[in-house]
C-alpha cells in the first residue's frame, strides 16, 4: 500500500483491525488489548536520538504533544520528557529511531526510504520507531488520527488497539502546487496549509511564486504593462533585483519566508519555490522590457546578451533564502521554433544553480523538438501535459526522473475552469477507477486509455506526484479559503467519505475550515437588541467557516455620502460593508457588492446564507436568494459570473462609524 498525494484526496483506504485512516498503514497485527490515551499519557524520546535530524526527534516530539492536546482537549498532559521507557507506570509514546525488525521499509522502487518507521502497541507503552526523525514524526500522525476516530467512535477517552506495525511511503514525492503568482496569499495562510497536508503525510509544497494573469488582446497590445503580475519575493530595498517585485505589499520578505519554512519543516513537509522562466515572465519584462522578444513580452529573449544573466542575478539573490535541496525553475510553454535556445537556457540554469549552492532543478514537461541538443538528465521533469508535450515513459527510457502532474487527473483551477477543462475538486472518477485496468490511479498512471504510456509502480526515475491548483483568473476569482475548499474538497467513495471528514475537522494545528469547536446546528452567539453605545462589540470568534447562516437587522441613518467606508461587521477573512452589502477579502482588499443599498432609517432584515461554494441573502424573508458574484475575465475572450464564499464576519459587530440600530444578530452553524 502506497502513501499517495493527497490533500484530504487521492486515496484509498483499507479497514484493517486498526482503525481505517488517511493514508491506511502498510500493516498491522492486533490483539485483544487497549492502549489508553487519557491525561496520564506521557511523551518521552530517547536519550540517544533526541537531537537527531533537522528538525530533531525533540522538535517533531513537542509538535506531537501540541496536536496530542489539540485534538484530545487534554490541556494537562505533561511536557516532553527524555528518558528510558523500560520502566513506565503510565501510558506512554515513546520515539526512538533504528532500523525496522523486517526489511520491507523501502519505496515502491526499491530504494531505501528514511521515512519509514516501525510501531508496537502494549496497554503501556506505544513505540515509535523511525528509520530517521521524519519517519517517527509520521508515526505520531498515525497515533493522532487513531486517537481521533476513537473520539468519534464514542470513545472518551481515546483508546487505540495493541499490536505491532510497520509503514512507509511507496513515492519519494508527495505533494501539492498553489499558483500564488496570480493570486495573492499571506505565508501564515501557506503554513496552514503546511500543518494541514503534514496531517495526511504529504512532504513537499510546490510554491509556485511568479506568473501574470493572461489577456490575450492587452498581452499583445501597447498596454501589455497592465496585466496583473505577481513576484512574491521580496528582496531587500538594496538589492539590484529589487525592482522586479511589482506590489512590495504582495510580496514576502525574507524572514516571513524564513518563517514559513520553518513551520513547513516542523510539520514534515519541504517548500519547492518557483520562479518560472523564461516563459510566464511578464513580472521580468515590465521590469526590464529589453529582455523580451518584441510582440511577446511573456516570453524572455534568452539569445538577448543581458537576458541569462539578468535571469542569474534574481536566482542568486533568492537562493540563500531557499532551504530546500531542490527548486523548479518553471521553464514551460516556451516557443518551441526556439527549442535549442531553451534547451541551452535550463542547462546553463542548472549548471548555475548547482555550483552556486548545490541544490538540484526541476522544469515543468514540456515538448522541445530539438534534433540536436537535449536538457541534463540530472534536471528532473515535472510532467503536466500529455498528449501533446513530453511523453514520460519515453523521458525515463532517456534517463530522466520524473514527477508526474498530469491535468488530467491532477490539475485544478481556482473557480473557473477554461472550457471545462478542469474540475473545481479533483475527479473521483478518475481517481478511483480512470486507469486503463478500471483500477485506482496511482503515480505511475499517466494516460486514461493506453497502458503502454504508464510505467510501473516501481521504475526508480518515477519520483512521485504533485497535483496542482492554478489561479489563471487572478485575485478576484477566489479567496484563499476558497482555494482551502478546493485543495481539501473530499472524495466520496465507499469508506473514505466519513473517515475523511472526520479527520479534516479535527486536524490539528491550523484552523482552515474556520470551525468554531460547536456541533453542526448550533448556535454561535445571539444579540436581540445592541444600544448603539455598546458598538462595537467584540465576539470570542474571529471567523466562522461555512455553512453557516448569518442573521441581523440594520436600521442605518447616514448619509449618501458616507457609506462606502461604513463597516457592519468584521472578521479575520472578510469584512461586510453597508455600501451595497458588499463583502471585501481581508487578504487581497477586493470587494464584492450584492449590488443592494439598503433603506436609511428603516429596518432591513438579513439572512446570509453561505456554503463552500456560494454566499447569498434574503431580504426580509424574501424566497428570492441574491448572490455574491464576480466576474472574471477569461483570457479577455468572454466574461465569466461565479460564485463566491466567504468566512462569516464574526468578530467585531458594527464598525467604529457606524451609525444606526443593528438588533436581532445571530450566526448559526449550517445553511
Amino acid at each position: 500500500m502506497c502513501w499517495r498525494n493527497t490533500l484530504g484526496l487521492l486515496l484509498l483506504v483499507f479497514v484493517q483491525r486498526i482503525s481505517a485512516q488517511i493514508p491506511s498503514v502498510k500493516s498491522f497485527t492486533s490483539s485483544s488489548s487497549s492502549f489508553l490515551v487519557d491525561s496520564n499519557v506521557r511523551i518521552v524520546v530517547d536519550p540517544a536520538f533526541a537531537n537527531s535530524g533537522s528538525p530533531s526527534l525533540f522538535g517533531f516530539a513537542q509538535t506531537f504533544r501540541s496536536d496530542l492536546v489539540s485534538v484530545t482537549g487534554l490541556n494537562n498532559i505533561s511536557q516532553v520528557q527524555t528518558g528510558d521507557a523500560s520502566s513506565i507506570t503510565a501510558p506512554t509514546v515513546f520515539l526512538t529511531l533504528g532500523p525496522s525488525n523486517s526489511s520491507n521499509l523501502t519505496l515502491f522502487n526499491g530504494k531505501s526510504t528514511v521515512e519509514g518507521y516501525s510501531f508496537e502497541i502494549t496497554e503501556k507503552l506505544y513505540t515509535i520507531r523511525g528509520v530517521e526523525a521524519i519517519g517517527a514524526f509520521w508515526g505520531t500522525r498515525t497515533f493522532l488520527q487513531q486517537v481521533i476516530l476513537s473520539i468519534s467512535g464514542g470513545s472518551n477517552p481515546a483508546t487505540i488497539p495493541t499490536g505491532t506495525g510497520e509503514d512507509n511511503p511507496g513515492w519519494e514525492v508527495r505533494g501539492f502546487m498553489l499558483d500564488v503568482g496570480r493570486h495573492w496569499v499571506e505565508t501564515t495562510f501557506l503554513a496552514d496549509l503546511c500543518i494541514y497536508a503534514s496531517f495526511f503525510k504529504l512532504n513537499e509544497f510546490h510554491i509556485h511564486a511568479s506568473d501574470f494573469v493572461p489577456n490575450t488582446d492587452i498581452l499583445q497590445s501597447a498596454n501589455w504593462r497592465e496585466l496583473y503580475t505577481g513576484f512574491r519575493f521580496q528582496p531587500p530595498s538594496d538589492s539590484p533585483v529589487f525592482g522586479v517585485v511589482p506590489e512590495l505589499n504582495e510580496s514576502w520578505t525574507q524572514e516571513q519566508f524564513t518563517t514559513l519554512q520553518t513551520t513547513c519543516s516542523d510539520h514534515g513537509i519541504t517548500i519547492i519555490p518557483e520562479i518560472d522562466t523564461p516563459a510566464h515572465s511578464v513580472v521580468i519584462t515590465k521590469w526590464k522590457p529589453e529582455l523580451m522578444i518584441a510582440g511577446s513580452p511573456d516570453l524572455l529573449n534568452i539569445t538577448f546578451p543581458e537576458t541569462i544573466p539578468t535571469v542569474k542575478s534574481i536566482w542568486n539573490a533568492l537562493l540563500p533564502w531557499f532551504t530546500s535541496s531542490e527548486v523548479s525553475i518553471g521553464a514551460d510553454e516556451y516557443s518551441e521554433d526556439l527549442a535549442n535556445d531553451y534547451i541551452t537556457f535550463v542547462n546553463d540554469m542548472n549548471q548555475y544553480i548547482s555550483e552556486t549552492s548545490g541544490k538540484s532543478v526541476r522544469v515543468w514537461g514540456t515538448n522541445e523538438p530539438s534534433m540536436t541538443e537535449s536538457i541534463s538528465t540530472n534536471v528532473t521533469i515535472q510532467h503536466w501535459w500529455f498528449p501533446g508535450g513530453s511523453i514520460p515513459v519515453q523521458l525515463m527510457e532517456q534517463g530522466y526522473s520524473i514527477i508526474n502532474s498530469d491535468q488530467v487527473f491532477l490539475y485544478l483551477d481556482g473557480k473557473f475552469s477554461d472550457e471545462g477543462q478542469y474540475p473545481w475538486s479533483l475527479n473521483a472518477t478518475l481517481l478511483w477507477s480512470g486507469a486503463p485496468d478500471g483500477k485506482g490511479w496511482a503515480p505511475n498512471i499517466f494516460s486514461t486509455t493506453d497502458s503502454t504510456n504508464n510505467t510501473s509502480i516501481d521504475n526508480p526515475l518515477l519520483r512521485g506526484s504533485i497535483m496542482a491548483l492554478w489561479n489563471d483568473w487572478g485575485n478576484n476569482a477566489t479567496t484563499p479559503l476558497e482555494l482551502y475548499y478546493q485543495l481539501a474538497q473530499t472524495l466520496t467513495q465507499d469508506g473514505f467519505e466519513n473517515i475523511y471528514s472526520i479527520l479534516n475537522a479535527a486536524a490539528p494545528g491550523q484552523n482552515l475550515n474556520r470551525a468554531t469547536g460547536l456541533p453542526a446546528g448550533s448556535e454561535v452567539f445571539s444579540y436581540d437588541n445592541i444600544p448603539s453605545k455598546s458598538l462595537p462589540l467584540q465576539t470570542n470568534f474571529r471567523s466562522v467557516g461555512p455553512p453557516y447562516t448569518f442573521s441581523f437587522s440594520v436600521k442605518p441613518t447616514h448619509s449618501d455620502s458616507e457609506l462606502s467606508s461604513i463597516v457592519l461587521f468584521t472578521g479575520m477573512d472578510s469584512i461586510l460593508y453597508l455600501d451595497s452589502l458588499s463583502f471585501e477579502d481581508a487578504v487581497t482588499k477586493i470587494r464584492y457588492p450584492l449590488g443592494i443599498d439598503l433603506p436609511l432609517d428603516t429596518f432591513t432584515s438579513v439572512e446570509i446564507h453561505a456554503t463552500v461554494n456560494h454566499t447569498y441573502a434574503l431580504l426580509n424573508s424574501s424566497s428570492e436568494p441574491v448572490y455574491w458574484t464576480s466576474d472574471l475575465s477569461i483570457r479577455g475572450a468572454f466574461m465569466q459570473l461565479v460564485n463566491m464564499s466567504f468566512a462569516a464576519p464574526s468578530h467585531i459587530i458594527g464598525g467604529s462609524g457606524f451609525k444606526g440600530e443593528l438588533a436581532n444578530v445571530s450566526l448559526k452553524l449550517g445553511d
